[in-house]
């Protein structure tokens, strides 16, 4: 099986430009490829790991990924897969959505290889100077409109009531300099993506023939769509999933991996997974034996987790899943405890105040689960509370040492996923 077979099983693989000699130069030398991110934003989303995990996947079978950072097209817009016109950015806020963009993938990719380590592009660099005429002599001679015109990204736009401005409609010859740019200067000859971008990725591999460069390839991957059709990477409420710990917090990161659907789980495994395909064929048979253990969800939680936000993650998120999504606290241990701390808000209280004993209702209101004691009594008497997720109906019922769970900690439950830690010191 050569590299791009396993692309295609992995679901990586929609179309290549010549798929044969491309086989052939990856299995020859040591390839540069490179994919484009654009800075509309200050970091990464869901959406933007597909050619992330494309470059990954070609460093690790010994190839040379180079990240393009758009700083000079994303003062343009690019047309593909969109409906309208965008807002153009100013420098200063693709300056910051640049350095935001690069800090994210220098945890992704390995940049310190001598032979395979990741090169980290702008494409501004290579633009700023090249004046309007120099542009339209040297690289807009190469391809006729009717070249342009026929490509969806562009023709797409051009049948909507919106139109397609002068701006947006050069964006391919930019991205298609970009692609010859790199193949001069870092020996570049392959791009990937996503499907929307093949077009604008042909327009470079054409843009070189016409000036008599090197062959260049293409090789694009599906959109990351679920089942249904639809986009994925944003929550139930519509929010996106960012890669950003400070915008989606690790806990929803994993939760949002550990809640697709048996439809869409083991796909997204293949995809995502860098174990072996006999490995994740092996988990997913485990799986169908007893779905409801959701075995494919919980490796695919714990890959991307570990991969986003480092494998040191996943044991205080899956500790706090269990506190909040469990019926029981039968087997956690005080480090669990401490390390669902991390995800769970923590309040402290002297161990003095549980040796001489305080009513359930108190110890709610003093952990802030409930914002006062009225509130507290209202919650018990409605069968919602739980302490160390037992159900507690009594509003004199006291707390003492004696309840406590591990050796300094007591789990507070408000209803089915409110949680409150209250760590004795």
């Amino acid at each position: 099986m050569t590299f791009v077979d396993e692309l295609e099983q992995r679901g990586l693989l929609q179309q290549v430009t010549d798929r044969e000699g491309l086989e052939k130069l990856l299995a020859s030398q040591i390839v540069p490829v490179y994919a484009g991110y654009d800075p509309t934003s200050s970091g990464l989303h869901v959406g933007n790991l597909v050619p992330t995990i494309m470059l990954k996947r070609f460093q690790l079978a010994g190839h040379r990924p180079i990240v393009l950072v758009g700083g000079a097209t994303g003062m343009i817009g690019d047309p593909s897969g969109k409906s309208d016109e965008r807002n153009l950015l100013d420098e200063q806020t693709l300056a910051t959505n640049v350095a935001g963009i690069r800090a994210e993938l220098s945890r992704l990719l390995d940049f310190d290889d001598p032979k395979t380590g990741a090169l980290m592009t702008n494409n501004y660099d290579w633009t700023r100077d090249v004046t309007f005429l120099q542009f339209l002599r040297d690289v807009g001679k190469h391809l006729t409109v009717n070249y342009m015109l026929a490509k969806d990204s562009v023709n797409n736009r051009i049948e909507a009531a919106s139109g397609i401005s002068y701006t947006e409609f050069s964006y391919m010859l930019l991205q298609a300099f970009d692609f010859v740019h790199l193949a001069k200067a870092h020996g570049c000859r392959l791009q990937v993506g996503g499907s929307d971008q093949y077009g604008n990725i042909t327009a470079g591999c054409e843009l070189s023939h016409k000036m008599r460069g090197p062959q260049l390839f293409g090789l694009v991957a599906p959109l990351l769509l679920d089942s249904t059709g639809q986009k994925m990477g944003k929550t139930a409420s519509g929010e996106k999933i960012w890669l950003d710990p400070g915008r989606t917090t690790p806990f929803a990161f994993y939760q949002y991996w550990l809640n697709q659907p048996d439809a869409d789980a083991p796909r997204l495994l293949r995809l995502f997974s860098l174990k072996s395909l006999d490995e994740i064929d092996q988990i997913i048979a485990t799986h169908d034996g007893d779905r409801s253990k959701r075995t494919v969800q919980r490796e695919l939680a714990r890959a991307m987790t570990a991969w986003i936000h480092g494998a040191d993650a996943i044991v205080p998120i899956e500790a706090a899943s269990q506190l909040m999504f469990g019926d029981s606290i039968t087997g956690l241990t005080e480090s669990d405890l401490r390390s669902a701390a991390v995800t769970i808000p923590t309040v402290e209280l002297p161990r003095t105040e549980l040796e001489t004993g305080m009513t359930i209702v108190e110890l709610f209101a003093r952990s802030g689960i409930t914002p006062s004691k009225g509130e507290a009594r209202r919650l018990v008497e409605q069968n919602g509370a739980y302490l160390n997720h037992v159900k507690v109906t009594d509003v004199a019922r006291r707390v003492t040492i004696a309840d406590l769970a591990t050796e300094t900690m007591l789990v507070l439950r408000k209803g089915r996923q409110t949680v409150r830690l209250v760590r004795l010191v």
